[in-house]
């Protein structure tokens, strides 16, 4: 919805303060932009992106919001979808061209974990961030502390609780069983799929003991005193992928021009999230209803790397490391690298009975052509670390893309 289509579906009736607040969200997100495309001038082309209400979808909304697909000539539509099953099942059935979505889905929804085996129409066009996840627990298990993995399997062991992540083999998934893994304690948990936005109401009602999600919803844990921060996804891996702009096989290919422009206004919209200065602005447009619908200062802080842990924990800076969107285009490209990770990961943790084919799946799925040939025509630098090797901070364990066998025999 934009400010005019807003506007008319208040018509005569006075605005409520609500209604006002999100008038006045989009008037000062409209303010920050380039100015609109001129009147008369060529019609602009349809996009239809789904999103999750998570602080990551940030860069395709801000895209929106601040003009920078209209400048590139589309009208994006953009669509809160319930839960990351709902998701997959729009992408795949053609209701919406691409998503704010979990890196892992495809490579999930490829190897039959979360769809059907062997299908790789859903195609990832680039990362829209690193980091800023967290796994929460409730305030009952704070003798966990932070990071702390003898801690952590102690609380864990002694209660037996039930988890809970947002898709299995996504990136939520993985950051919980590699942290459960790390600490020794996987057999002591059970775990379940929740939407991302019902984590708290579930974990207040009983439902799981803690979960693995994107922000705000483990700030808001922390706000409402019924959860703390057990570690943040940069102390796992520090940079790693977290969602993707994820399209289907038909968008991909029928109209790989609108593709280029959509993945172009989002690598903008993605350097203006890196100032920091705009991080701010940015946590008032996103927590409106129809995006977040969460606090602004619930966003805001964890947006700009503080953290309040909860639980009497005290709080965490993260200066370099916290939730990024661009960091001179090394966040954006789309690396073979992190694909056979997550493919290495689905073996070693249970997940698949039988090796992958990891290059074959990396190669169908990730649109690293067309992402480098945007990125060079935008000025946007393209890493030279595609296939090497890296360090998960969590445990220190190096991973080679090339030798993923080694990492499904890890303990």
């Amino acid at each position: 919805m934009d400010r005019r289509n807003f506007i008319k579906l208040g018509g005569g009736v006075a605005l409520t303060p609500a209604a006002l607040s999100l008038l006045s969200a989009f008037d000062g997100a409209r303010a920050l932009g380039a100015p609109r495309a001129a009147k008369g001038a060529k019609a602009l082309r349809p996009v239809t992106l789904g999103f999750i209400a998570l602080t990551d979808c940030a860069s395709l909304v801000m895209a929106k919001e601040l003009g920078y697909f209209e400048d590139r000539g589309l009208d994006v539509t953009l669509v809160k979808q319930a839960s990351w099953p709902a998701t997959r099942d729009a992408l795949l059935t053609g209701q919406i061209d691409g998503a704010h979505c979990l890196f892992g889905m495809p490579f999930s929804v490829a190897t039959g974990i979360g769809g059907t085996a062997g299908n790789t129409s859903l195609k990832i066009a680039m990362v829209l961030n690193n980091n800023g996840q967290a796994i929460t627990l409730k305030k009952d298990y704070a003798a966990a502390g932070y990071a702390n993995l003898a801690k952590a399997r102690k609380v864990l062991e002694a209660k037996t609780p039930t988890m809970a992540m947002t898709f299995p083999g996504g990136t939520h998934d993985m950051w919980l069983r590699y942290w459960l893994r790390a600490a020794h304690a996987d057999a002591a948990v059970s775990i379940i799929p929740i939407p991302p936005p019902q984590m708290v109401a579930n974990m207040s009602v009983g439902t799981m003991d803690g979960y693995c999600v994107g922000e705000p919803w483990n700030a808001v844990a922390v706000d409402q005193g019924i959860g703390f921060t057990a570690i943040a996804t940069q102390d796992i891996w520090t940079n790693h992928p977290e969602k993707a702009l994820v399209v289907n096989e038909t968008f991909a290919t029928a109209k790989e021009d609108v593709l280029a422009d959509v993945i172009a206004a989002t690598l903008k919209a993605s350097k203006w999230l890196d100032q920091r200065a705009n991080r701010t602005k940015s946590a008032s447009v996103l927590g409106v209803p129809e995006y977040v619908n969460a606090t602004a200062s619930s966003i805001e802080g964890r947006l700009a790397g503080n953290y309040q842990l909860g639980a009497g924990l005290g709080a965490k800076s993260f200066k370099g490391d916290y939730m990024a969107f661009y960091r001179d285009g090394d966040v954006n490209f789309p690396r073979r690298a992190h694909a056979i990770w997550f493919l290495a990961q689905y073996r070693r943790l249970g997940l698949l009975k039988t090796d992958p084919d990891y290059t074959k799946l990396a190669d169908a799925i990730l649109l690293q052509d067309l992402y480098t040939k945007v990125a060079k025509a935008e000025n946007v630098a393209v890493p030279g670390d595609d296939m090497a090797p890296f360090t998960v901070k969590l445990d220190n364990a190096t991973f080679d893309p090339a030798k993923p066998q080694l990492e499904v025999k890890r303990a």
